[in-house]
């Protein structure tokens, strides 16, 4: 098994990488101009975003509708540490990129923490409290944000190294996504996947099925404030407002749409939902009327999402190779 995640890791990698290329060959063509490479970007960082989300709502049978709380730890965390040791105009890259790097594992872990703090009593709930839980978690951190003048309050914080590139991006998102299928693919993985399918068979297996929960929340907790880190060195000013309810809304729209209990799915709806608002330009005051619509009708035809079950090659195992593995 460990051959064959090392294969598709590689498989992984140069999937990304061939689609960078492309992206800049575009670019430096003409082709793509600034605007479409920063949708690009944000695609980039709503796919790990998304990813991230399905490993709770998809893979480990969890509701979470306050994602973008974590995102919010993450952003705030990481660019107060940027802002204070590193200035836009004068920061050296070989100073400014290990700050950087530093800044934005520093918010993932902070939100890995809140992450804990949010799952550890609530997880061990049965039933839609997590939900709630996590609503009103994501409303608890932007309040305690917005009163906080030391993170800017309700003025929001600016002066941002613009540290987010597209290269950036793209080894940020090839790591994430290569670690979070890898995990998924793993012996906890399967677990996962047994304690959405069945809480009460997977404990007569003798899986800890809170302390799975509360891991894999956690987990997907790091990488939600990971992208937060990246989002607000793209953005170079972040608001509270930028991660409420609605925010977390979008991303299960992204991951509904494109498959709740697929890692291809959940690349498939960010991409197509960061890209479609520049086909929609003249109808902007209806994308939350246009979305929750779209979202409808995917649960009514095609309950899935539109990729299903059904993985990228570069992503999957195949089915015999693993019965293989297994046997």
């Amino acid at each position: 098994m460990t051959f064959l995640r090392a294969h598709r890791t590689i498989a992984t990698v140069i999937a990304f990488v061939l689609v960078y290329i492309i992206v800049k060959v575009l670019n430096l063509s003409g082709i793509l101009n600034a605007y479409i490479i920063q949708l690009i970007v944000l695609a980039g960082i709503n796919i790990v975003m998304t990813v991230s989300l399905g490993m709770v709502n998809g893979f480990t049978g969890q509701f979470s509708i306050g994602h973008a709380g974590f995102m919010a730890v993450g952003a705030y965390t990481s660019a107060m540490i940027t802002t204070v040791w590193l200035h836009t105009s004068t920061a050296n890259p070989w100073v400014a990129y290990p700050v950087f790097i530093a800044a934005i594992l520093a918010g993932g872990l902070l939100a890995a923490a809140a992450g804990y703090l949010v799952g550890a009593p609530s997880l061990r709930l049965k039933g839609d409290y997590l939900a709630i839980v996590t609503l009103s978690a994501n409303e608890l951190i932007r309040t305690v944000i917005r009163v906080t003048e030391g993170l800017g309050g309700p003025r929001g914080l600016g002066g941002i190294p613009k540290l987010t590139t597209l290269e950036v991006v793209f080894v940020f998102a090839i790591v994430s996504v290569v670690l979070m299928r890898n995990y998924l693919f793993s012996s906890y993985g399967r677990s996962m996947k047994a304690v959405r399918d069945s809480e009460i068979a997977a404990e007569s297996m003798a899986i800890n099925t809170t302390r799975q929960k509360v891991f894999v929340f956690v987990f997907s907790a790091f990488f939600a404030g990971v992208s937060g880190g990246v989002f607000a060195h793209l953005l170079q000013f972040i608001h509270p407002d930028n991660f409420s309810f609605v925010k977390s809304l979008e991303y299960l729209i992204y991951l509904y749409v494109g498959g709740s209990t697929s890692i291809s799915g959940a690349m498939v709806g960010p991409a197509i939902f960061t890209l479609l608002p520049e086909l929609m330009r003249g109808l902007q005051s209806w994308r939350l009327v246009i979305y929750p619509l779209i979202l409808i009708l995917v649960m009514i035809f095609r309950t899935e999402g539109v990729m299903g079950l059904k993985e990228f090659g570069f992503i999957l195992i195949p089915q015999r190779q693993r019965k293989e593995v297994s046997a």
